[in-house]
């Protein structure tokens, strides 16, 4: 197979602000390189430096990195620690412990704010009231509850007595969360009554008692229910617990139980849609680490920074930038308990001005549909909200096309905040691909340089690495600390996903498309590697084709798939979403023959869409991730059979699936 070509040109180039580069953790590419070469030289040496600079460890390990059994790599296996001691005691002893760690806001505004001291308290008075209970190192807990500080101290809690938890997200169906209680074999299930998202309550334990009634779920003899809007629930006496009973009369304290830095921190599920869910493997020390040190080098953390990450909790981004990262890092962050668009689009911009955040990171999807939201309303355009605070911004989920970028840079940070396209997965841990901002310029749509330790390549289908300026497979040549473990109970599967023997067996393959640049050797990202399309023998990402289609200033949002094409063996078909009303009949004929040129200019006549569709929105979850696997049956004209329940807007297949 050919390698993937890639036809879309960026030529902006943004340098970093001098007043960002002077105080950065990072100034300059000098001090890049530097960090780069070190990590060449002695790459053990690197990862240890960190290791001990930034974490707290019960029994320093004397061993880094164990390769003997590859690709189940170990690190630090001999080195034990608590990765809730590391986020919560170390602030209390070293001068944090009247600062603000979280500033909650809930859905209808309400603000609360709880310092390093109340949080750990807090923390503490659950681990005693799980150890009640019966959970105790080593137990697998699973977590189905709101964007809310009580999910946080829940993580911390099984974190601090050495029990792993898996969080899954709060829009998921009874069968999902039923799939994972019993392949990660739970003894404990943590919920909430309900949870509040756009001014409506949504069952939660009805949901939770649901999956449980399906059966094989026989070692959960505890569920925890968070109080959260005081709605009706059924309830199992016996084995359902109020999570303010559980903690009443619970001392403050809690001894974090010490754990080998290979111990299972998490499992978090892949969202994946179809076949057994996926569970991720984290360990404890490795992934802490990472989490640490890309606060420090990506979002360059300083001790009065305000830091906003809007991700859900259950999603890995929520996992490392709100329950750990942070708080590793003595940071105080909001947690934001609603959605972007209520009680209207500005929600984000009033926050941020409100609660004065200093670094902000959200998805390329919410900002796609706050800039539509933006160009009906002028009342709730960023302009008119003060977000002088602002001295940073990030992007993670997917890639950001670069007329998205464009704008969050221009009105959202004001032309004068770097924004931090940051490429990783819920299998890295953390960051991989990213800016540094006060060292590395930026280019719209591109995730730079890969960070300091990071090696990372482009390789074709046997692989061997390509010549820059030619697209190929995203692979990281070494192992890292914060990297997947394994899949849980299914050695062979991860083997086969991540270390594939067709490309020798110790490469990570990431599942992207790229490229890197010629001239910067940047990466850009063109998509999964199951979305790039063969057209008349071209491959080509779909990313550019939906970068294309965004640049027109008609167009809010665009998704390309391909479906089966008798002459060109795919064809293209553009799923898109317009600042303006839905159009139909002859107009829309109109606009997709005016949208198929514009994309033959901006990337060639190859890349034309065959089919454009038109509709108010795209399939997304709850949490804002556009389900391409449903666009692409709609494009082939099948009927949709897979679970739907987790998406935000199921009446929009109907409207796409006629358009």
């Amino acid at each position: 197979m050919k390698m993937i070509e890639s036809h879309l040109q960026e030529h902006r180039i943004f340098l970093p602000p001098s007043e960002f580069s002077s105080v950065a953790a990072v100034r300059g590419m000098d001090a890049y390189h530097a960090l780069c070469e070190e990590a060449e030289r002695d790459y053990e040496g690197f990862w240890a430096r960190h290791a001990h600079e930034l974490l707290h460890w019960h029994k320093p390990f004397t061993k880094v990195l164990d390769e003997s059994n590859a690709p189940f790599y170990t690190w630090f296996e001999d080195g034990e620690l608590n990765a809730s001691y590391n986020c919560l005691d170390r602030n209390l002893q070293n001068g944090n412990a009247d600062k603000v760690a979280i500033v909650f806001e809930a859905d209808d505004g309400t603000v609360t704010r709880f310092t390093y001291r109340e949080l750990h308290a807090r923390v503490c008075r659950f681990a005693n009231g799980l150890k009640t209970r019966g959970i105790k190192k080593g137990d697998r807990v699973v977590i189905y509850m709101p964007m809310s500080v009580e999910c946080v101290v829940a993580m911390q809690a099984c974190a601090r007595l050495g029990a792993t938890h898996s969080v899954v997200f709060g829009g998921f169906s009874a069968k999902s969360l039923h799939e994972r209680i019993t392949d990660v074999g739970a003894v404990a299930l943590i919920t909430a009554d309900e949870q509040m998202r756009g001014g409506k309550a949504l069952s939660l334990k009805a949901i939770a008692d649901d999956a449980l009634a399906l059966g094989g779920c026989e070692a959960v003899e505890n569920v925890i229910v968070y109080c959260r809007t005081g709605g009706n629930v059924g309830w199992t006496e016996g084995r359902d617990h109020w999570m303010q009973d559980l903690c009443a009369n619970q001392p403050d304290t809690c001894e974090a139980e010490p754990v080998s830095a290979e111990h299972p921190l998490f499992v978090l599920y892949t969202s994946g849609s179809t076949g057994k869910p996926k569970g991720v493997q984290h360990s404890t020390g490795g992934y802490l680490l990472w989490a640490r040190m890309t606060m420090k080098w990506t979002f360059d953390i300083k001790p009065d920074d305000i830091f906003w990450c809007t991700a859900d909790i259950g999603w890995v981004t929520g996992h490392t930038y709100i329950a750990y990262g942070p708080l590793a890092a003595g940071a105080t962050q909001v947690l934001f308990e609603g959605i972007p668009t209520y009680p209207d689009a500005g929600r984000f911009w009033d926050m941020i001005a409100r609660h004065k955040v200093n670094i902000f990171y959200t998805a390329p999807t919410a900002i796609r549909a706050l800039i539509k939201a933006a160009e009906a309303d002028e009342n709730i355009h960023p302009k008119q909200y003060d977000l002088s605070s602002l001295r940073l911004l990030g992007t993670a989920g997917e890639p950001i096309n670069p007329e998205a970028w464009m704008w969050y840079h221009t009105n959202v940070g004001g032309g004068r905040c770097p924004v931090a396209d940051t490429f990783w997965q819920t299998e890295t841990g953390g960051h991989m691909i990213a800016p540094l901002p006060g060292a590395t310029s930026l280019v719209p749509g591109s995730c730079t340089l890969p960070l300091p330790g990071i090696m990372a390549a482009i390789v074709d289908e046997t692989g061997q690495e390509v010549p820059h300026g030619n697209g190929g497979i995203l692979v990281i040549k070494r192992p890292w600390p914060s990297m997947i473990r394994t899949i849980w109970g299914d050695p062979a599967r991860f083997k086969k996903s991540y270390f594939p023997e067709e490309l020798g067996g110790k490469l990570y393959l990431a599942g992207d498309g790229s490229i890197r640049d010629k001239d910067t050797a940047y990466f850009t990202i063109m998509g999964r590697i199951d979305d790039v399309l063969n057209v008349s023998g071209h491959r080509m990402g779909t990313m550019e084709i939906e970068s294309a289609l965004v640049s027109n200033p008609l167009v809010a949002e665009a998704a390309v798939v391909g479906r089966p094409d008798d002459t060109t063996g795919e064809a293209i078909c553009a799923f898109v979403v317009l600042k303006r009303a839905r159009p139909e009949g002859d107009e829309s004929h109109r606009i997709a023959a005016e949208l198929r040129s514009w994309v033959g200019r901006e990337i060639g006549p190859i890349a034309k869409p065959k089919e454009i569709r038109f509709g108010d929105n795209l399939p997304k979850t709850r949490s804002g991730k556009i389900m391409r696997r449903l666009l692409r049956s709609l494009a082939k004209g099948e009927h949709i059979t897979q679970d739907i329940s987790t998406l935000e807007n199921p009446g929009i297949l109907e409207q796409l699936s006629q358009s």
